[in-house]
Parts: structure tokens; C-alpha cells; sequence
């Protein structure tokens, strides 16, 4: 599972190219302003560098994909939980 999306039926649809050697996340959440913002200072909070990332909306959910260059992401995880509008976290890879 590398976090496409394509046939989903109701839900943003994101085609995804391999993600290498990063940790692979997935984040849904209601798309609201401020999310992404608050996403990335999850990862800067914790000095982890972003090596890709992949946005999505469709009406009122967002869908980010993001390659991270972290071994550890259960922390982040908690962290990304927290965030008001998230309706989902998941460790791809």
C-alpha cells in the first residue's frame, strides 16, 4: 500500500510514485485552513525533514501523503492525532 488513491469512490484521488528509502505517512482530515500548517510544524517541531509531500481535497476532506527521512514516526503520529481537524493517521510504510 503506497497511499493511492485512484477509484476511491467520495475520496480525493492520488496517484503516488514509490517513496524510496523515507517512512511514508498518510493524514485525513476535514479540510479546513490552517491544516497543512499545522502538519508541517508537527515535523519541524521535531527536526524531521519532508522529503515529499502530496495534497488532495474533495469537498471537505484532505487527503496529505508525506515521505519523511525519520526511523521513529509513532510519535509523530500522536502529535498529528492531536491536530483538531484530523480524521485519520496511518504509517504507510
Amino acid at each position: 500500500d503506497n497511499g493511492s488513491t485512484r477509484s476511491a469512490v467520495n475520496f480525493p484521488q492520488v496517484s503516488l510514485p514509490d517513496h524510496g528509502d523515507t517512512r511514508r505517512i498518510m493524514h485525513i482530515h476535514h479540510n479546513e485552513p490552517g491544516v497543512l500548517k499545522s502538519i508541517n510544524q508537527v515535523f519541524f517541531k521535531h527536526e524531521v525533514n519532508i522529503a515529499a509531500q502530496y495534497l488532495q481535497t474533495d469537498g471537505d476532506i484532505g487527503y496529505v501523503v508525506m515521505d519523511i527521512e525519520s526511523e521513529d514516526a509513532t510519535g509523530l503520529m500522536q502529535e498529528l492525532a492531536k491536530i483538531p481537524a484530523t480524521v485519520r493517521t496511518r504509517i504507510l510504510h
